[in-house]
């Protein structure tokens, strides 16, 4: 009896003990099956009540997309706007797929785009057609070639839209088709869309916006005759390779001249903006106020230390002056101008205090009231609900690494949280702002989305994860935890994910994962990513892995983001050595076995790490980066850098490709051989400068791969031999 006791026993502890194994991470489960990845909930267009949204939905048994209309509140699915099968059999081609909707102003007509070619990062060409809500029926907006950018006009009777670097519109009802511009040429004029350097930038690609009364049309010109061109060459199993070539201005070379026109409709004449005799300047946004005769226009020096809004008639074209900002670094662009429906006042925001916060300003250009104070930054502007007379923005007032929403009356009175709790908090509000989406995440915890109403209060839940929650678990996701690491110079935010079977008296290796960049973060509240899952599987391995927030990085004011002008690159390594050399004095952890990844920025901050902390670093691998700021984009570095001509010693000392000889560990360099952004020459000249150094160093490309460098198994097999890299090298 005795016996079958013990032996019971011995068969529940050897069940016990199995069951408390975790399952190993694999690659191939964060990078294909993707086990790891959250479910997200995004795509809310919402309708004009504040209480209805539609949404683009895959029906999988008919394998088309439809366009379905749902209630905010209660969650429950009214009926589908629009049917894919409808689509299928009413456009050739189509297959029932299509790309982005927009609905007219009455949302009698819906606008979708089909067949949808991509020019940019952002911007592409397309076959666009006009739905009928009620008819059904479906109409080409063209039958010429695709068009771009397709814009409904405001009470929706006409559509604008750019085709072969030229602007036009149409009138729905009679089918008439107005050509606006005449001289548009690939690769030398483009009217009404954004050339490569705006769209990356200044983040827009569109270039054209209708007047509030859908009389007139304000656009850009952009002469980019004497920009550069750069090619690469593209393969396709073909005998010889296609070379794709673009207009590009490094840092330092001519930028395309820019000109802000106004086209009347009625007397179909064009008016040109007074902006100044200087076209060496930046025109980041136009605007329209509430007023369809003025048009607020974005006059930006090259500098980008001064910024002024002009008010433009826009009969005449006559200018004047509505607010500037000055900076003795840089002025941070934002998407913030609010014009009120009063027309006497405009909401903007500004750095002005140190921080960034939210004003009022007259239509005079004086300040009437800061709305938000404190030494902390507003990180988004949600909108401004002036029936209620509310603001809606979100900050790091509680943390520099967390995110909450807040309201606030606009005489910045009432200030409340209507996202408590730990972590970070995003929201989308609906058309009155009666309620909003609330997205949330930590650290250790993967998005939920919910309903909230404009006070806060919680109205459903529309998904958790839960289910990934449970696999986390079951594969021994450890938590990561936040710390403060002391440098000389100053206290650094960073996280640490350590394995689960930690013992302080033993050393491990340590990985550092390093962005870095100007208002960046890699230290927040917030999820990781499919990241998040491979350092999971790091640890796993024996690593501790840690990122840290540098100088320059967001979140903490003005001065802790500006303070590396001028000198990009040389703080922030000073802070990630600073950083591993702190580590590597921690009793367990093995400070001949430090390593630092990144990718773009991070990747420069690797390169930079590896070779001027080449006492502190055992490897680096660096993805995409840039490894001397001449051969980037002239808005970007100079914005941070100036030109190569005023600040060579900035640009020589901060350059990777100039201290390629004091590469003493170990070195993994990857680049994709399509990367429009970041362009391979970065890797190659960063490979001669090595050889001439007589340098060993591994590489990896990837033929026809963009920046993110994706696309059949580019990513796993990136990873897998990133993750090997490190067990053989680390």
């Amino acid at each position: 009896m005795k016996k079958i006791f013990l032996l019971s026993m011995l068969s529940i502890a050897i069940f016990n003990n199995s069951f408390a194994q975790k399952k190993p991470i694999a690659l191939e489960q964060i990078w294909q099956s993707r086990t790891f990845s959250p479910k997200y909930v995004s795509g809310f267009n919402f309708l004009n009540d504040g209480k209805h949204y539609t949404k683009q939905e895959y029906n999988p048994i008919q394998a088309v997309q439809s366009i379905v209309k749902y209630d905010l509140v209660s969650g429950d699915k009214i009926g589908t706007i629009l049917d894919g099968s409808d689509l299928k059999k009413a456009v050739d081609g189509s297959r029932g797929f299509f790309g982005n909707y927009t609905f007219n102003g009455d949302e009698s007509q819906i606008l979708i785009s089909t067949a949808t070619e991509p020019i940019y990062r952002h911007s592409s060409r397309a076959n666009y057609y006009i739905f009928d809500v009620k008819s059904k029926k479906f109409s080409p907006l063209s039958n010429a070639e695709k068009v771009s950018l397709a814009t409904f006009s405001p009470n929706g009777d006409k559509v604008a839209f750019v085709r072969a670097n030229d602007l036009y519109y149409k009138v729905l009802k009679t089918g008439e088709e107005t050509r606006i511009t005449t001289d548009g040429v690939f690769n030398k004029v483009i009217n009404g869309m954004c050339d490569w350097v705006y769209e990356e930038e200044f983040g827009q690609d569109r270039a054209f916006y209708w007047s509030p009364d859908g009389n007139s049309i304000a656009f850009m010109r952009f002469d980019e005759s004497q920009v550069k061109e750069f090619s690469m060459p593209m393969y396709y199993n073909e005998d010889y390779p296609r070379p794709y070539t673009f207009k590009y201005p490094k840092a330092g070379e001519k930028n395309a001249v820019v000109s802000v026109h106004i086209y009347n409709l009625a007397s179909k004449k064009v008016a040109k903006v007074e902006t100044g005799e200087e076209t060496n300047i930046y025109f980041p946004r136009i605007k329209w106020t509430k007023d369809p005769n003025q048009l607020c226009v974005f006059r930006m020096n090259r500098h980008q230390n001064h910024l002024e809004l002009l008010l433009a008639n826009a009969n005449s074209g006559e200018t004047k002056l509505l607010l500037e900002e000055k900076s003795k670094y840089y002025v941070d662009l934002h998407d913030n101008l609010t014009f009120l429906k009063d027309g006497k006042e405009f909401v903007w925001t500004s750095e002005k205090s140190g921080f960034n916060h939210i004003y009022i300003y007259g239509m005079d250009g004086k300040e009437k009231k800061q709305v938000t104070s404190g030494e902390f930054d507003v990180t988004n502007f949600y909108g401004i609900d002036q029936e209620r007379g509310l603001v809606f923005f979100q900050s790091a007032e509680k943390s520099a690494m967390q995110r909450h929403v807040y309201s606030v009356k606009l005489n910045g009175k009432k200030k409340k949280n209507l996202t408590k709790g730990d972590g970070s908090n995003s929201a989308q509000f609906s058309s009155t702002f009666d309620y909003f989406v609330k997205t949330h995440s930590a650290l250790n915890t993967p998005p939920s989305f919910s309903v909230k109403n404009h006070k806060g209060k919680k109205i459903r839940v529309i998904a958790d994860n839960r289910r990934l929650k449970d696999k986390m678990k079951q594969f021994g996701f450890v938590k990561s935890e936040f710390m403060t690491i002391p440098t000389k110079d100053v206290k650094l935010n960073a996280w640490v994910m350590k394995p689960s079977d930690f013992d302080k008296n033993k050393k491990y290796p340590v990985f550092m994962y390093v962005y870095g960049g100007p208002g960046s973060q890699t230290v927040k509240d917030s999820w990781g990513g499919a990241n998040y899952a491979w350092f999971q599987m790091l640890t796993q391995k024996g690593y501790i892995v840690v990122s840290v927030d540098n100088r320059g990085t967001g979140a903490r004011g003005e001065e802790f983001k500006k303070m590396t002008y001028k000198e990009l690159g040389k703080y922030e390594t000073i802070d990630q050595i600073n950083a591993a050399k702190w580590l590597a004095n921690q009793s367990y952890v093995d400070g001949s076995r430090i390593g630092i990844f990144g990718w773009s920025y991070g990747g420069y901050m690797s390169s930079l790490c590896l070779f001027k902390g080449n006492d502190v670093f055992k490897a680096a691998i660096a993805v995409a980066p840039v490894t001397n700021w001449k051969w980037y984009d002239s808005i970007y570095t100079e914005r941070y850098m100036r030109t190569p001509n005023e600040n060579k010693n900035g640009y020589e000392n901060n350059s990777p490709v100039n201290f390629a000889d004091q590469l003493k560990g170990n070195y993994l360099l990857v680049h994709g051989l399509g990367d429009d952004n970041v362009h391979f020459q970065n890797t190659a000249e960063m490979a001669n400068a090595l050889i001439k150094a007589n340098k060993q160093f591994d590489t990896y490309f990837y033929p026809n791969r963009n920046h993110g460098i994706y696309g059949d198994n580019a990513r796993i097999h990136l990873f897998t031999k990133m993750t090997n890299f490190l067990m053989e090298k680390l």
